[in-house]
C-alpha cells in the first residue's frame, strides 16, 4: 500500500525596508507575525524562527536586504525599497 504525503506550502511574504538592515526583533513586529517585543523575544529564544535557513536565536541579529526570516509557516523575504 502506498500513502501519499502532501507538504503545506509555506507562505512567502514580500518586506521592503528603508534602512541599510533591520534588527529581528523589530521586523517580526513590522510584519506582524507576533504582537510585541517580548512575544518576538519568546519565539526566537524558544527556536522557532529561522534566518536563512538556519535556526537563529539572536532577537538583534541584523537582517539586509536578501535575508529571509521563517517563523510559524511564513517565509519573509527583505528588500530594499530602491529594489
Amino acid at each position: 500500500m502506498k500513502i501519499k504525503v502532501r507538504l503545506a506550502e509555506k507562505k512567502t511574504v514580500e518586506k521592503k525596508i528603508n534602512t541599510e538592515f533591520i534588527r529581528l526583533d523589530a521586523f517580526l513586529k513590522l510584519t506582524d507575525a507576533v504582537q510585541s517585543g517580548g512575544h518576538a523575544k519568546i519565539v526566537i529564544q524558544g527556536g522557532e524562527v529561522k534566518v536563512n535557513g538556519e535556526v537563529c536565536l539572536q532577537r538583534g541579529k541584523k537582517l539586509r536586504p536578501g535575508d529571509t526570516a521563517e517563523y510559524n509557516g511564513t517565509v519573509y523575504s527583505i528588500t530594499s525599497v530602491s529594489d
